[in-house]
């Protein structure tokens, strides 16, 4: 019933808190720079954050249709409880008029979970520049077949309403059926940018156009379509690269590096789970050094499509250097470990309860394993008990009060 109501009354609610972030955008006359697709959204935004710094003001926890007006107004949801609600609609009036930021570049994540999302934020915010570098079944259960074309089109609206520029991905045939949809000028990224990719404990290191990036985190290959897109925005804004990237941090989830008990370590990517984000990751970790164990949850809202993605998981799971498989929730044990199971001679233990995998891992971890944690089922919740460092809590992701009572009632 909630849901229901949910979907009837989201556009007309996200048109009202809309309507008062489009006088602010009057008065502040931003040029917006927005960022878009199924994956890497978050990552770009923080690698153009620390280039650009204070020159920018950047829609942080903000990509939604509700969370973008929000954020253009100075609104927060700090709990996400139902109770903020009231004073949400009271305060949008007066913050539609306050003193406008002084940054006069807005760099906007902006999603399409559902259809029509693309278009509402494109009239919304009518960027000069939009970045599209991916299209993927993310939220898929929202869109009719086909889907991934569905999804494409939502996304395009940003494109028909861009005035300046548009980089996007030239290898993404479903991008590239888009374009006709836009007259701003286009710059494409391809494969052909990136020279060498390098995994490490330390990090990773990319060769893009005779230029080396080595960044302390892990990140699967497929970024050096982000790392490539910020040369051509930067080239486009007329400011200095900075090879060092000194001040590029990522949020919590992200391919995190964190020491757990016995010697672990803790590679944290449970922020969320798409099929291209688990492939991609999964593709980096087989890179990586060590006796490495897989902890992967389920992938959610992916509607009719949800079988057959996951047991193409499987596939992908069978293809890395991998000691041992632990599945966590009812899609990857239905349809994940079954497929799995034919592919490889490893150990592989399935688990509906993220209660019951952690005091798996507790009791069977040797020392020196290298623990990947990617999927939904509360995930954080497990590594949050493997810490060797329990002040590395404030590392992870949703900490909110509304997912801390959700862990508790599975026992977390």
């Amino acid at each position: 019933m909630f849901s229901n109501l949910k979907k009837i009354f989201y556009f007309p609610i996200a048109y009202y808190f809309g309507f008062f972030a489009q006088i602010q955008l009057l008065l502040w006359k931003p040029k917006i720079i927005i960022i878009t697709g199924s994956n890497g959204k978050t990552t770009l935004l923080h690698l153009i954050e620390s280039q650009l710094g204070k020159k920018a003001k950047y829609s942080h926890h903000a990509n939604s249709a509700f969370g973008i007006p929000f954020n253009i107004l100075g609104l927060e949801r700090k709990n996400l409880t139902i109770g903020e609600w009231p004073m949400l609609f009271l305060l949008a009036p007066f913050k539609a008029f306050k003193l406008s930021p002084k940054e006069k570049i807005y760099v906007v994540e902006a999603d399409c979970d559902r259809p029509f999302e693309g278009k509402f934020l494109g009239q919304l915010l009518k960027p000069k520049i939009t970045i599209w570098l991916s299209v993927s079944k993310t939220h898929t259960v929202n869109f009719p077949p086909p889907v991934e074309e569905n999804v494409a089109f939502e996304f395009g609206n940003f494109l028909e309403y861009t005035k300046n520029f548009c980089i996007i991905n030239g290898d993404a045939k479903l991008i590239l059926n888009q374009l006709p949809r836009t007259k701003t000028e286009i710059k494409k990224v391809t494969k052909n940018h990136l020279q060498n990719y390098q995994v490490s404990k330390r990090g990773t290191n990319f060769k893009i156009d005779n230029k080396t990036f080595t960044i302390n985190y892990l990140l699967p290959e497929d970024t050096f379509y982000l790392l490539a897109t910020l040369i051509e925005l930067l080239k486009k804004l007329d400011i200095p690269l900075d090879l060092k990237f000194t001040n590029f941090i990522l949020p919590p989830g992200r391919s995190t590096i964190l020491e757990g008990i016995k010697k672990t370590t803790i590679i944290d990517s449970s922020y969320n789970a798409t099929p291209a984000s688990v492939t991609a990751i999964l593709r980096m970790f087989k890179k990586y050094p060590g006796n490495k164990w897989a902890i992967i949850g389920d992938m959610i809202e992916l509607g009719t499509e949800e079988q057959e993605e996951h047991e193409k998981l499987a596939r992908e799971i069978a293809k890395g250097d991998l000691a041992k498989v632990i599945l966590v929730g009812p899609r990857v044990t239905k349809y994940t470990y079954p497929k799995l199971k034919t592919l490889v001679n490893i150990p592989i233990e399935t688990f509906i309860n993220p209660k019951e995998a952690l005091d798996y891992l507790k009791d069977n971890i040797g020392g020196e394993e290298v623990l990947l944690f990617k999927g939904a089922r509360f995930l954080e919740g497990i590594i949050e008990h493997l810490l060797k460092n329990k002040v590395d809590v404030n590392k992870l992701c949703r900490r909110e009060k509304v997912w801390q009572e959700r862990r508790k009632k599975w026992g977390l």
